[in-house]
């Protein structure tokens, strides 16, 4: 596997790659999210002491995983889903492409209800008219290009700092952030955790997408995960402090009352379009390992246009069930490829099936189910994960043995 990947980080440095600047400004604007803003809100009941450490625990646990399946990609120069063939085979791996485009549909369609519903919040012009004005704003990054991004992600990404702090000072001006206390609604800490891990889990399957393009792999890696991480605990304390201070979970109600108006509509715009193209152009590079028939861009296009006639089309209020089908899916399965890429050091692309892997995978994946009904003191993703590790290094140290013993023969 060392020789594979110096072959591939010496082929791609033949081209022009995306620099660490490029990758941090690609993450920042994940984070300003209003999904992330949205899932803030429920930690208003928990208290301010008690949300803070279980939105960092959640974070943690969740930048660790990014920065693994970040790293697998940048090395190898690879997408994410071409990774997968590395633990689970080539067809085994299409089964998990499948899943992501379906995910990655499902995110899309969200985050564009989303920003319409809270953009209609502020100028009514109707849900789905919202829609499509951010549908097309889509498809106009996704026909930018990745590599042409930069200058427009970082007047963007620059924006959507200045509003988003303008929006912090609305929030909490006045008010002690400490004063939101801790009421009898209050989730457990096990599932603040959790649903703190599941925002920065739902980017596993897609971060290889970007880090495969870096100059510098580990470095751009390492960046992406860190900015992306820090922004998003920023808009969960926004999203907790709306909640909890202003009393009310609507965005574009706290935007309205604090005379923000057009300022209010760019932030929802702007956050929603650059977080959903991550979504969008990562369902198409990942269509592209189920089939080479339509490439990459026209993929995301698609997906955008029926991810915006869904948002259209059905109210999606409530994604927690979203949020842990995703976690139960995407957490076992980068376990087995942390398993085999950083312990074991084995790869299994060249062949058809896994099946050893895919059975520990589904063994992970009805670990982290049951899990869910525990109240497991810091979430289920990461005893799932750590289970699931040691479950392939037990199931494939026999075969391993066994090659030594005949190499050595």
């Amino acid at each position: 596997m060392e020789n594979a990947s110096a072959s591939a980080g010496k082929k791609h440095s033949a081209g022009a790659g995306t620099s660490i600047k490029d990758n941090a400004v690609i993450w920042f604007g994940a984070g300003v999210s209003l999904a992330e803003i949205l899932t803030g809100t429920y930690y208003a009941d928990m208290g301010f002491g008690k949300a803070m450490l279980a939105i960092l625990a959640g974070h943690v646990i969740g930048a660790v995983m990014m920065i693994l399946a970040g790293l697998i990609g940048g090395i190898e120069r690879k997408s994410s889903m071409e990774t997968v063939r590395m633990s689970f085979g080539r067809d085994g791996a299409v089964i998990f492409a499948v899943m992501n485009v379906i995910q990655l549909l499902g995110w899309t369609a969200i985050m564009t209800y989303d920003g319409a519903l809270a953009a209609n919040g502020i100028f009514k012009a109707g849900i789905a008219v919202w829609s499509l004005v951010i549908g097309v704003m889509i498809i106009a990054w996704i026909m930018i290009g990745l590599e042409n991004l930069g200058i427009v992600s970082t007047i963007s990404v620059g924006l959507l700092f200045i509003l988003s702090i303008i929006l912090a000072v609305q929030i909490f001006g006045g008010h002690a952030i400490g004063s939101i206390k801790e009421t009898a609604e209050a989730m457990s800490f096990g599932a603040a955790v959790e649903l703190a891990v599941a925002m920065p889990l739902s980017w596993l399957p897609l971060i290889g997408d970007y880090t495969r393009e870096a100059e510098k792999p580990v470095q751009s890696t390492c960046a992406s995960v860190v900015v992306y991480s820090i922004v998003s605990i920023f808009m969960f304390v926004i999203g907790m402090g709306a909640a909890g201070l202003a009393g009310t979970g609507d965005i574009s109600m706290i935007m309205v009352k604090a005379g923000l108006g057009i300022a209010g509509l760019l932030i929802i715009v702007l956050s929603t379009v650059t977080t959903t193209f991550l979504d969008a152009f990562s369902a198409g590079v990942s269509y592209e390992a189920i089939s080479t028939k339509i490439k990459g861009k026209w993929a995301a296009i698609v997906v955008t246009l029926i991810g915006t006639v869904m948002a259209m089309v059905y109210p999606m209020d409530n994604i927690t069930d979203f949020l842990y089908f995703i976690g139960s899916v995407f957490t076992p399965m980068i376990a087995v490829q942390v398993a085999d890429y950083f312990i074991l050091h084995v790869n299994h692309e060249d062949e058809k099936w896994n099946v050893k892997n895919l059975a520990v995978w589904l063994f992970g994946f009805a670990v982290y189910r049951y899990l869910m009904t525990v109240d497991m003191p810091l979430g289920n993703t990461l005893p799932d994960m750590l289970i699931t590790i040691f479950m392939v290094v037990l199931v494939n140290i026999p075969s391993l043995q066994k090659k030594r013993r005949e190499s050595v023969e």
